[in-house]
């Protein structure tokens, strides 16, 4: 761990600068005292670094050699093109620098994710062999839990949550919330995981993890009003989402999903500064929620 976080450290200040030479990689070092100790990062090690950066990540770190031997990067797709390798360096390259600066850790404030350090591991080996685990899961609802096998197909990050997609001992393609699975067990039993199956894809058209069987993906427009318009232009709603126009006090964008009801529920956290516009029966939906809330809260 300690390596990779070093081997990460290198990776960012390079995608970071585009091109440095090894002098100035070499002071950044230095100055990192934490993982440093105030110590030089000679040549030697660099390469060495280099070497297993490409054998570990499939990412090349080339010299420039016209212009003052400078290094960067030369397959920047391997990283952009790849969303969980992206994502991974990323919170690295966070972690490296808050762990830079510890002095003001009093400073900096995260969220928990609360499933994610009790099972994942199991699950990602039972992954890897392709082997059925054994999870005793717990909904909310209920006051004990129960015991099942399932194929576990992929885990998704969301909202601060880890969840496992997987098929269960009904032949069923359901989603478990690690946070409710009191108990993992690998099991002898292996599977083989369906050749068309792409966790991306089974995604594509849903908004977190609410799979909807029951609801078909369609063409869903928002309009926003001209505050809240810049937060869905920095932080898009869905990866489908693009601009159909920008009138200055508002903005109309186009996903294509299934509206489920986490997606419903974004909507709504939005208050007034979303309005859906289409389809009639979103529209009604969403309408139904508003009524239910204003029920709540007109007598006062």
């Amino acid at each position: 761990m300690e390596q990779l976080r070093k081997y990460t450290w290198l990776i960012e200040k390079i995608r970071m600068a585009g091109k440095i030479s090894h002098k100035d990689l070499s002071d950044k070092w230095e100055r990192a005292v934490d993982y440093s100790d105030g110590r030089p990062l000679h040549r030697a090690t660099f390469n060495r670094w280099r070497e297993a950066i490409y054998s570990q990540f499939g990412i090349m770190i080339d010299c420039q050699r016209t212009g003052g031997y400078l290094y960067y990067i030369s397959n920047p797709e391997e990283i952009d093109d790849d969303r969980l390798k992206k994502w991974m360096l990323d919170s690295f390259a966070v972690g490296n620098t808050i762990g830079e600066h510890l002095s003001i850790k009093d400073r900096i404030v995260v969220d928990e994710i609360p499933s994610g350090r009790y099972h994942l591991t199991t699950i990602m080996e039972a992954m890897r062999e392709n082997r059925v685990v054994s999870v005793t899961y717990r909904q909310f609802s209920n006051p004990c839990g129960y015991t099942f096998p399932v194929e576990p197909y992929c885990l998704k990050l969301f909202e601060n949550r880890w969840y496992l997609l997987g098929r269960n001992n009904r032949g069923e393609i359901r989603i478990y919330g690690l946070d409710r699975l009191e108990a993992v067990e690998p099991t002898d039993e292996r599977f083989r995981l369906p050749e068309d199956f792409s966790a991306d894809a089974f995604f594509s058209t849903r908004y977190g993890v609410v799979i909807g069987y029951d609801e078909e993906p369609r063409r869903i427009v928002v309009r926003s009003n001209e505050e809240h318009k810049h937060y869905l232009l920095s932080l898009p709603l869905h990866h489908s989402q693009t601009l159909i126009e920008d009138c200055g006090v508002y903005a109309d964008f186009e996903l294509y999903l299934a509206p489920t009801y986490d997606f419903i529920m974004k909507l709504l956290q939005a208050g007034p500064m979303i309005e859906v516009i289409s389809p009639p029966e979103l529209r009604r939906t969403m309408k139904g929620w508003v009524s239910e809330m204003y029920e709540l809260y007109k007598n006062d």
